[in-house]
């Protein structure tokens, strides 16, 4: 007999789970006001670490295409 990964799922909701939305208000997580607040400044030292970081990136998503 073979069970699926269905079957092997808890019912939600259980005693442990935690609606993301209470997590949030726990958490003190706010919604983003305007994309500004996502901006980092200077999060690359240089042109060549961000053209290495996509390169990176691009690779690792081709791979997990494959």
């Amino acid at each position: 007999m073979t069970s699926s990964s269905a079957e092997q799922m808890p019912e939600w909701p259980t005693a442990a789970h935690i609606p993301a939305a209470e997590l949030a208000r726990r958490q003190g997580v706010r919604p983003v006001a305007s994309v500004d607040e996502l901006a980092w400044p200077d999060l690359f030292e240089s042109d060549d670490e961000l053209d290495d970081f996509l390169a990176d990136l691009y690779a690792s998503r081709r791979a997990g295409a494959a």
